[in-house]
């Protein structure tokens, strides 16, 4: 690691975080760091933390902070985040925010911007229950904003369009409830630390970039 671009991207599920991390990596040169992918990734590997986590996730449990905070560690120490790197769904506790301050603090290379991308709750559950997705060949489309032609059939195959177990709207609520209560408290935890800018989420996917974009070039 080194002075770089170090981002935080926060935002509650379906704010776009994935989408607009893609898009800094492929105009910054710097890695998306997600916890989703190096948990896996450690996981695959049978790194120590890795073997450590799939236990606990094997029991349907937590993976706990410290193992996480751990493996981000570890994936931070890469020579590709030398340059700077774009966190994604880290951290999304204060303990595991105070723990990655401490770290980058010591390795004297500090966070130097954290952006929240700030949509709706009511936005946000109808934007996800209303995904749809086809049994046959895969195809995504939203009863909205993308429908398909055919009724309740797949543009492309014909195959049956279905609503996946974690886009059901009671399902969505609980999620965006968790993350109100877990990591929304981070908001002001950044703001305080005078890291925080925040982006609204709702809109065309290249005017967000373009805002996220202004204030990365701004620091």
């Amino acid at each position: 690691m080194g002075l770089g671009l170090d981002l935080i991207l926060l935002g509650p599920p379906g704010a776009g975080k994935g989408t607009q991390a893609k898009k800094l990596v492929e105009k910054y040169g710097i890695p998306q760091v997600s916890t989703g992918d190096i948990l896996r990734d450690a996981v695959k590997n049978n790194t120590a933390l890795g073997i450590e986590a799939k236990a606990h996730m094997n029991r349907g449990a937590l993976v706990p902070d410290e193992v996480v905070i751990g493996i981000v560690k570890e994936r931070l120490k890469r020579g590709d985040c030398s340059k700077g790197y774009v966190l994604d769904g880290f951290p999304r506790t204060i303990a595991q925010a105070d723990a990655l301050f401490s770290y980058l603090n010591e390795c004297g290379c500090p966070i130097n911007g954290v952006i929240d991308i700030r949509v709706s709750k009511g936005y946000l559950v109808k934007r996800l229950s209303g995904r749809r997705v086809c049994r046959s060949c895969g195809f995504g489309y939203h009863i909205e904003f993308s429908p398909s032609k055919g009724n309740g059939r797949c543009d492309n195959c014909g195959g049956e369009l279905f609503q996946r177990d974690d886009d059901r709207e009671e399902v969505v609520t609980k999620r965006l409830d968790t993350y109100e209560a877990q990591t929304a408290p981070l908001i002001d935890y950044y703001e305080k630390s005078g890291l925080l800018k925040t982006v609204n989420g709702v809109g065309d996917v290249e005017v967000i970039f373009n805002d996220i974009c202004k204030i990365v070039d701004g620091r």
